[in-house]
């Protein structure tokens, strides 16, 4: 079980900030690696000593911690779990880092270039089946005049005299540890480790160049709406000859008029007349493949489905496609001709089904009726004025 943290630090539960300072610099001087040569717990120990204070001078962190213990630091009380940096609470006490000690240093040279971000819109067939899109961005691209070096013509960079080609340099201070040892990039030759002592004219010494560049976002089938596509070494790249950085390319999918997408899958409807319902038809239905002839079966009802297998979404995995549902909607005519009406009453009367037979039905191309029974269109009726 972990140690309590307070006890860690020989302070009481009520303790103050100050005092809680104090507790963990005591603590810290006496556990330090340095302070204890051949130890092999002490580290270990000034890492406990340090995650104490980094808990307990955490206002939120220490009231979870007081409630539910080490547990509410984990988030498992339903809280976050709790995030910090050693190396960043030891450096801001005493300047030094001994988390980092016997690791190699950061290694010199150009640093990385920016990442760049773009978006592109999709017809939505060209997200169901994938495309290649042109697209241009503008990034910086190597210095042609110098070959991306940053020195001008003739010349080429040389080790740089402060670092000496290490990129960095170090300081050593004293503390109530002993002697501290820090290191910071260097200034002259802004941690590269070189130096330029005739920069190039046209980039004056950075080695690249802004310009607009045309490249071909190859986007893989099924992809949809929020999907990003990372285009490795196509942003920016680095002054004097560093690596390129990243393109990520955020995709946006536009709606469909007839489709709409449910994961793999597809979905759209299939307008058909109440009789073709009732009887059965067979009708052309443009899909995404092309067009595709439909059985609609004696009987169907509103919402009734018909599964087009495989004609559906590719999906991620590349193991074949889902389906595309067409639901059926029966479409029920607003107006009928006399004969209609007459015939649809026969009808209803053989199956026994009762419907108003003295109401009359609306008859297709029949004028609007007035509320005083005049047949006319309203547009050729006489206004009628009160006196």
């Amino acid at each position: 079980m972990p140690a309590d943290y307070y006890e860690l630090l020989g302070v009481s539960r009520d303790v103050t900030e100050n005092d809680l300072k104090r507790a963990y610099r005591g603590k810290a001087r006496e556990h330090h690696p340095d302070a204890n040569p051949g130890d092999d717990g002490a580290e270990a120990r000034f890492k406990e000593i340090s995650e104490a204070y980094a808990v307990l001078s955490d206002p939120e962190a220490r009231a979870r911690y007081d409630r539910f213990g080490h547990e509410g630091l984990r988030g498992g009380m339903g809280g976050p779990a709790f995030d910090f940096d050693l190396s960043d609470i030891f450096e801001s006490f005493f300047g030094g880092n001994p988390f980092r000690s016997g690791r190699s240093r950061r290694p010199a040279g150009p640093p990385r270039g920016d990442d760049h971000e773009t978006v592109v819109d999709l017809d939505f067939a060209e997200a169901v089946f994938g495309t290649d899109r042109p697209i241009e961005v503008r990034t910086l691209v190597p210095c042609d005049d110098c070959g991306g070096s940053g020195a001008a013509e003739g010349t080429s960079p040389t080790v740089c005299s402060i670092c000496e080609g290490i990129g960095q340099v170090r300081q050593v201070r004293q503390s109530f540890l002993g002697q501290m040892v820090t290191t910071a990039p260097c200034a002259r030759c802004r941690g590269i480790g070189e130096e330029i002592a005739e920069p190039c004219r046209s980039c004056r010494a950075e080695g690249r160049r802004a310009e607009h560049v045309s490249l071909v976002v190859r986007v893989p089938p099924g992809v949809d709406s929020g999907a990003t596509l990372r285009l490795s070494g196509r942003g920016s790249v680095g002054p004097r000859g560093g690596p390129a950085g990243d393109l990520y390319v955020h995709l946006r999918v536009l709606e469909s008029d007839v489709f709409v997408r449910q994961g793999d899958s597809l979905v759209a409807e299939l307008p058909v007349t109440m009789l073709q319902a009732a009887l059965g038809t067979t009708l052309s239905f443009d899909t995404l493949d092309g067009p595709q002839e439909l059985a609609v079966a004696a009987g169907t009802q509103p919402n009734d489905t018909i599964r087009l297998s495989g004609l559906g979404v590719p999906r991620a995995n590349g193991r074949g496609r889902g389906d595309l549902h067409v639901v059926v909607r029966v479409d029920i005519p607003k107006k009928l001709s006399k004969s209609e009406a007459v015939k649809l009453k026969e009808v209803a009367a053989e199956r026994g089904e009762p419907v108003d037979g003295n109401a009359d039905p609306v008859l297709a191309g029949a004028s609007e009726t007035q509320p005083d029974g005049d047949r006319r269109p309203a547009g050729r009726r006489k206004r009628r004025h009160k006196h």
